[in-house]
């Protein structure tokens, strides 16, 4: 059988949106990744309306 390479550490991925990042690798040498939502928006606190 041949060898195998080294399994090379690839940079994170960022957009404004989320974050991807390498996992390590398994024992079969699946390598995954991980990635991490930004909040789309920020939720404010409900506040009751005034009473006319």
């Amino acid at each position: 059988m041949s060898e195998q390479k080294p399994i090379s550490q690839v940079p994170d991925g960022k957009t404004p949106y989320y974050t991807t990042r390498q996992k390590a690798p398994s024992d079969k040498g699946f390598v995954g990744f991980e990635t991490e939502w930004k909040a789309p928006h920020k939720v404010a606190p409900y506040q009751t309306p005034k009473k006319p």
